[in-house]
């Protein structure tokens, strides 16, 4: 006589491993998510000028001239 139960046949393991899936999906979602934010938060610093921007603001701003510029790019080996 078989019962009303689970019998554990394919259509039963096919359920379960679709809900792991959808399990494992929802994990690497949220974790997806977390990375995303912590990587374009607040807490990111800056990025600084390079030696190069700095003299060409100088330059630029009419602190030094335009010899002054070149030897101190040729110094720093741009």
């Amino acid at each position: 006589m078989m019962g009303y139960g689970w019998d554990g046949g394919a259509l039963g393991w096919i359920w379960m491993l679709g809900g792991l899936l959808v399990m494992v999906g929802f994990v690497v979602l949220i974790a997806w998510a977390v990375g995303a934010v912590s990587r374009g938060g607040a807490g990111r610093e800056p990025e600084r000028p390079t030696p190069l921007d700095i003299l060409r603001e100088r330059y630029a701003r009419g602190e030094i001239s335009q010899q002054e510029f070149e030897q101190a790019k040729r110094t720093l080996g741009y």
